[in-house]
């Protein structure tokens, strides 16, 4: 079978490599649709892989094409997508439900092997199944969901409330979708790309805003702002979603930045004279696992309420995934979700 192999940080190939033998507690699995995760893009790039030679990509869906002895509940044909966390279940953290501290985890497309191939294996504890009214594209898009899901249950979000998304990648344009869902009153996506913002008003935005052309904190001056929501990672946005945030509210940081956060004094005395929450968001699971983020996800899709199609940007084979990579490194391309069709 073909798969993407990552060997030092920029150094992608598409190789042919033997398809996976499964244990008896593991299923394999064809590889319908497997997507770009914006961690994906840091190791591929920048970090490199836990050992090399790595097979990435853990956002995917697929059919279950061979099943071990102990998977009783599974069975070919199958359509499933993954958790692709493999949390220890023995630490403090798993303990209480919260797989995503977990101390000793492993996890698909990044510490074993992934799905940019033609085929995967996954333990039966993983899978997920997900009905004919979702798509592989859609079921390559619950991760990215999930996680939009989380942060924004980590801001506690009421009905009512007046939600701000910075940053309007995949996870920025579900959680739109999803502060609608829950009840948000109004919802206001900022980022610095118009193609993005008009993609936000088509999935629900009530309001949208350039950043580059208008300053979030005046603009939203004099608006009581509940909940922030940064997907982007950016130390302005950071700073911004603070400044922004009315009494009592709360500020989400989920997006990966790798930076130092810095904020303004005029922030930090409004984080103290109104009491604003800070938290953070880290990936999307929870008791049972993998969590009520993946099984909410699964049926707001199958119900028709989350679209993903609009979201997505490019559809590719994987031949060409090496490629792409060089685009996103060289900022060729203006993109969202970045699906791969190892069957292409």
């Amino acid at each position: 079978m073909k798969a993407v192999k990552l060997y030092e940080p920029g150094n992608l190939k598409v190789e042919q490599v033997d398809s996976p033998i499964i244990n008896s507690e593991e299923v394999l699995i064809q590889v319908k649709a497997v997507g770009i995760c914006g961690s994906d893009i840091p190791r591929a790039l920048v970090k490199g892989a836990y050992y090399r030679g790595l097979t990435l990509g853990h956002e995917f869906a697929g059919v279950i094409v061979e099943c071990g002895q102990d998977t009783e509940g599974w069975a070919v044909g199958d359509r499933v997508t993954i958790a692709p966390l493999v949390p220890c279940m023995e630490c403090d953290y798993c303990r209480i439900g919260k797989y995503g501290l977990c101390d000793t985890y492993n996890y698909y497309g990044s510490r074993t092997d992934g799905a940019m191939a033609k085929y995967i294996k996954v333990h039966k504890n993983n899978l997920l199944k997900i009905p004919d009214t979702v798509s592989y594209e859609a079921g390559a898009m619950v991760d990215p969901a999930a996680n939009a899901v989380h942060g924004l249950w980590r801001g506690n979000l009421q009905p009512g409330d007046t939600v701000v998304v910075f940053g309007l990648g995949a996870i920025g344009l579900f959680a739109v979708q999803y502060a609608r869902e829950m009840g948000a009153s109004e919802v206001i996506a900022i980022d610095v790309f118009e193609e993005k913002l008009q993609v936000a008003k088509q999935l629900g935005a009530d309001r949208v805003i350039n950043s580059t052309e208008v300053d979030p904190i005046k603009e939203l001056a004099d608006i009581k702002v509940n909940v922030v929501l940064d997907t982007s990672g950016s130390p302005i946005a950071q700073n911004q979603a603070v400044s922004i945030t009315g009494k009592m509210g709360r500020v989400v940081f989920l997006g990966i930045s790798n930076k130092e956060l810095t904020l303004s004094a005029k922030a930090v005395d409004r984080l103290l004279r109104y009491e604003i929450g800070i938290h953070g968001s880290w990936n999307s699971f929870s008791e049972p696992f993998p969590g009520e983020e993946w099984k909410f996800t699964i049926e707001c899709m199958a119900k028709g309420k989350i679209q993903t199609d609009p979201i997505v940007s490019h559809r590719i084979p994987i031949d060409d995934t090496p490629d792409i990579f060089e685009k996103i490194k060289n900022r060729e391309i203006i993109f969202n979700k970045i699906l791969i069709f190892p069957e292409e």
